[in-house]
């Protein structure tokens, strides 16, 4: 007998391949299939598992779950009325890096250097979330960006870039390349996002590496823009 679960925390194809190594190991489960994007597992069994068992041999990332049990009375998806606290680290990210912008400052207010502290400390602190987990991200960064998808070996040199571009908003240095850079970059990035977006699939979001398991959302496309709108602004002044 088939059974399908929906299983939460996976952000990549390792993380999906441990879940089904973990879900076959277990006495009396024939075949594992898991779909990432859709978030799913289909558990082919000799006889029935108790979901406490199942949640037992994954690993505290990831939830397991009846499929059931993730539709509310109304019909609405329970996953869709938490995505607001999922994305909550998001938000409080945008919030400190905005904070902190401002506060540098605050004294002699300028735009144009607000934006460039701005734009340091956001590729400065998501280039960071990335490499919590260097190895895990390049898998989950392919999923939507096309550059990354045609040259896998992007996704691993991506971090460092972010990086560079951090260190060189912040010291003011070659500041036309790092802003000719970053329309090209995040451009890029935002094509796959509204691709994703548009193909309302189920697709993990990688801004902040896969230490934190972030939905894609519209929230994606609008930080994007931001700092596309920023650079080109700089540019142009």
């Amino acid at each position: 007998m088939t059974h399908t679960y929906k299983v939460l925390g996976m952000t990549c194809q390792h993380c999906k391949a441990s879940v089904e190594e973990s879900l076959k190991g277990l006495d009396h489960v024939k075949s594992v299939s898991v779909d990432l994007e859709a978030e799913k597992a289909e558990i082919d069994m000799e006889k029935h598992i108790d979901i406490d068992a199942l949640q037992s041999a994954l690993s505290d990332k990831y939830k397991i779950s009846k499929q059931s049990d993730f539709v509310d009375i109304s019909g609405e998806n329970i996953q869709d009325q938490s995505k607001a606290k999922q994305l909550f680290p998001l938000f409080l990210i945008f919030g400190y890096i905005t904070g902190a912008s401002i506060l540098l400052n605050f004294r002699d207010w300028e735009l144009s250097s607000f934006m460039l502290d701005f734009m340091g400390l956001f590729y400065i602190v998501f280039s960071f979330f990335k490499f919590l987990d260097y190895t895990g991200f390049p898998e989950s960064f392919r999923m939507y960006d096309p550059l990354a998808k045609v040259l896998p070996a992007y996704g691993w040199v991506y971090p460092f870039i972010e990086t560079a571009l951090g260190l060189m908003f912040l010291m003011r240095f070659e500041l036309d390349i790092a802003l000719v850079a970053t329309i090209i970059v995040l451009g890029i990035t935002t094509i796959g996002v509204t691709r994703s977006l548009f193909s309302k699939k189920t697709i993990k979001c990688a801004c902040l590496g896969t230490a934190l398991n972030l939905p894609m959302t519209e929230a994606t496309f609008i930080e994007n823009t931001i700092m596309l709108v920023m650079a080109v602004w700089m540019l142009l002044i």
